[in-house]
């Protein structure tokens, strides 16, 4: 099985204290976001958990407690933009707090397991393509080799976030800016030592040497477990999604950073609500059991191939 810690929200940032917790308890409850009082509950123990995989845009509360994971393959998807307070005014300074919190992690669990992503790229008046590829080339000499890959997206419209699209004169991007920016992108990554891939983008740019890329990514974790994985891809991403199946523990409407491009928020007023009711001895984010739910065990198993490991190829 492998751990998403997640896409629903930042949990290094905000959460770190409630998931250590779980994982000393070795289990967690996960709310079904189409169900709210279906709940499942999800071991945690290493001999099921293949790998976790944490997203975020400040994993600084975990670095001091890693070691608490050293029974456990993991690797960060590391969200760093070159955006202002006006699109992420909760993130941190990037100069003074993400960057070298960046770099310490780097040299903690090394640079392979720490994947910078640079999305989603958005366009206004503002954050044109020239910027984009201004700052993009900045942050990566800044970053000086502390990765090997970069991940990029394009921004999506959701209803969800039309609001704040409008209110910051966002909007999709154009084929021909797509293309400027890879192009671009393409050659500092070139002259950097990095590869890029895209996240979940149907246009094809790999003439620009850009693939389509998988966040929760197999080869990536096999490389860490040293073992062949026996693993789908999942069904419930989007058809341009490369990511194999994971199980996601996180909640919508909790990630305190505010982005102004994001799908996982819906409402300030619930967000601010939600992070009332954080408990870090709850097994629920966010929440408590409630008369009207429901709990069942979900099966999990590890999916690592018992008939095959690298060491016998």
């Amino acid at each position: 099985m492998i751990i998403s810690a997640s896409r629903r929200t930042d949990i290094p940032a905000f959460y770190s204290e409630w998931f250590f917790k779980r994982i000393k308890a070795g289990y967690v409850l996960v709310r079904n976001p189409m169900n709210i009082h279906q709940i499942s509950r999800v071991k945690l123990t290493p001999d099921v958990v293949d790998c976790i995989v944490f997203w975020t845009k400040n994993p600084k509360p975990m670095l001091e407690r890693l070691d608490e994971l050293k029974d456990y393959r993991y690797y960060f998807q590391f969200t760093l933009n070159s955006y202002a307070k006006d699109i992420e005014p909760n993130v941190p300074s990037k100069d003074k707090e993400i960057i070298p919190t960046f770099k310490l992690l780097s040299d903690k669990i090394g640079k392979e397991r720490v994947i910078w992503r640079y999305d989603p790229i958005i366009i206004n008046q503002k954050y044109t393509a020239e910027y984009h590829i201004k700052y993009f080339e900045r942050l990566a000499h800044m970053l000086d080799g502390k990765f090997g890959k970069c991940v990029i997206s394009f921004v999506d419209y959701y209803k969800k976030n039309a609001a704040n699209f409008r209110n910051n004169n966002i909007s999709e991007l154009s084929i021909k800016s797509i293309r400027q920016i890879a192009n671009a992108f393409s050659e500092i990554a070139e002259r950097n030592n990095f590869t890029i891939n895209t996240c979940a983008e149907e246009i094809d740019l790999s003439e620009f040497g850009i693939e389509h890329g998988r966040c929760i990514d197999d080869t990536l974790i096999e490389k860490l477990t040293g073992s062949k994985l026996i693993i789908p891809k999942d069904k419930n991403q989007r058809d341009e999604c490369g990511c194999v199946e994971s199980i996601d523990i996180g909640l919508y409407n909790t990630c305190l950073h505010e982005c102004k491009y994001c799908y996982a928020n819906y409402s300030r007023n619930t967000v601010l609500s939600n992070y009332k009711k954080y408990d870090i001895d709850s097994p629920l984010l966010c929440s408590s059991i409630r008369e009207e739910d429901k709990i069942t065990d979900r099966k999990v198993k590890s999916l690592i191939d018992s008939q095959l490991g690298f060491g016998d190829i």
